[in-house]
């Protein structure tokens, strides 16, 4: 059964950093692309950056210069080093990887908050 888990979401004071985590499991086929999105409350869910199987990456506009995504192909798992947050910041976030199949999974979500 296809999976992804996430952690290192939490609590932290503005300017401050967290890192999460997406390990995909479940398939032995090809991931492309990994990412993250997140959704705040009453919003919808946006895109935060993404990165392919070679490494490309790429960033919406409001993290550029703060986050940075990398992945661990070898794991199946996607990382997004997240600095100088902001309040705004606040959102749950929600990773996903899709597979050379055609198939898109989310993993369940973790909350980041952003204390000012």
């Amino acid at each position: 059964q296809v999976q992804l888990v996430e952690s290192g979401g939490g609590l932290v004071q503005a300017g401050g950093s967290l890192r999460l985590s997406c390990a995909a499991s479940g398939s032995n086929f090809r991931i492309n692309f990994m990412g993250w999105y997140r959704q705040a409350p009453g919003k919808q869910r946006e895109l935060v950056a993404t990165i392919t199987s070679g490494g490309g990456t790429n960033y919406a506009d409001f993290v550029k210069g703060r986050f940075t995504i990398s992945r661990d192909n070898a794991k199946n798992t996607v990382y997004l080093q997240m600095n100088s947050l902001k309040p705004e910041d606040t959102a749950v976030y929600y990773c996903y990887a899709d597979w050379i199949t055609g198939a898109t999974w989310w993993g369940q979500g973790t909350q980041v908050t952003v204390s000012s």
